[in-house]
């Protein structure tokens, strides 16, 4: 996955447009593949990572754990480590994160009415 460097021009215009639109910002935190399908699955309660992994088989581990790690920076979820041994971690959706369940519905509702088959 590639970064956009902090001192670039994509950087600072990607920087203002997130500022000038919040439905760009918004677009950013859950956009692509993966974010929107990994709260998708949350939206139902908490999974462990191989529960994500498996409901998400064409994902890498590597790309399931930045995903999850920039959702949880973004407040939208929430990680949870238990003192176990074996060690147990599940991820669940935040206040934040479970508000974009009617979202999430609407987009769901788009898809259903204008995928083509």
């Amino acid at each position: 996955m590639s970064r956009i460097k902090e001192t670039s021009t994509n950087y600072a215009n990607k920087q203002a447009l997130e500022n000038e639109c919040l439905e760009v910002y918004a677009a950013n935190i859950i956009g692509g593949q993966w974010a929107l399908a990994i709260c998708c699955y949350l939206i139902n309660g908490k999974q462990r990572f191989g529960e994500l992994k498996k409901s998400l088989p064409n994902i890498t581990e590597r790309m399931l754990t930045l995903q999850l790690r920039k959702l949880e920076e973004n407040k939208i979820v929430k990680r949870t480590v238990y003192a176990e041994v074996p060690p147990r971690v599940d991820y669940e959706l935040t206040p934040i994160g479970l508000e974009l369940k009617p979202i999430i519905t609407e987009l769901e509702n788009w898809g259903k009415k204008h995928k083509v088959i």
